[in-house]
């Protein structure tokens, strides 16, 4: 697997455009980190009027985007690491397999003691700190997750709406209740300081 550096400052749309350029010459697994301002991110089956509080996400500058990959509704702002892993692989559901727990392996080495569930997330303690999703083109696969660090959670939760139906399958009575930060499991410093960490043990665990 490569790690590549990739431009600062992007909105998500323009990271999102980048995956679905590079996979179309990809010739090797290839892996990336960025950050992004706040921003709401909603899946390609899913509906903005449900998923999101457009009004609270006007009034704060919180962007909205949908993403042509399936899955979940999150927010991601300064706090929080997203993760893009592109592959000329077509075989989705193996790369998905082998990316989660390629992920959770690296936090594994760090001393957290995450896990994977068949909802596409990566767990500490019950608690999600990782989700993610794929998709598959003529010429590759991508795979984007985000991780949780240090995120407004107050934002998170003000900002993503799901129905009651998903929080009660999940046991929970909001979505602040379901996230936790990484940064209150282990404080690796701020955010660029958990990236250089956790990109370092993606490195030293897929040798």
């Amino acid at each position: 697997m490569k790690l590549i550096k990739v431009t600062e400052g992007l909105s998500l749309e323009n990271y999102l455009e980048l995956e679905t350029r590079m996979v179309k010459t990809v010739q090797e697994p290839t892996l990336f980190t960025w950050i992004v301002r706040p921003t709401v991110i909603y899946g390609r089956h899913q509906s903005a009027e449900v998923e999101v509080n457009e009004d609270y996400c006007v009034s704060h500058g919180i962007e909205v985007v949908q993403r042509k990959s399936g899955g979940g509704c999150v927010y991601a702002d300064e706090g929080n690491l997203m993760i893009s892993f592109i592959t000329p692989s077509k075989h989705s559901e193996q790369v998905f397999a082998e990316t989660l727990l390629l992920i959770r392996n690296a936090l594994a080495s760090k001393g957290i003691p995450a896990v994977t569930t068949a909802h596409n997330d990566i767990l500490v303690g019950e608690k999600k700190v990782s989700g993610w999703a794929c998709y598959t083109t003529p010429t590759g696969t991508i795979v984007h997750g985000t991780m949780l660090y240090d995120v407004n959670l107050e934002a998170l939760q003000q900002a993503i709406t799901p129905t009651r139906e998903k929080l009660n399958k999940h046991g929970v009575a909001s979505v602040r209740q379901r996230v936790v930060n990484l940064r209150e499991i282990r404080d690796f410093g701020d955010i660029q300081a958990f990236r250089a960490e956790l990109e370092k043990a993606l490195k030293d665990t897929n040798e």
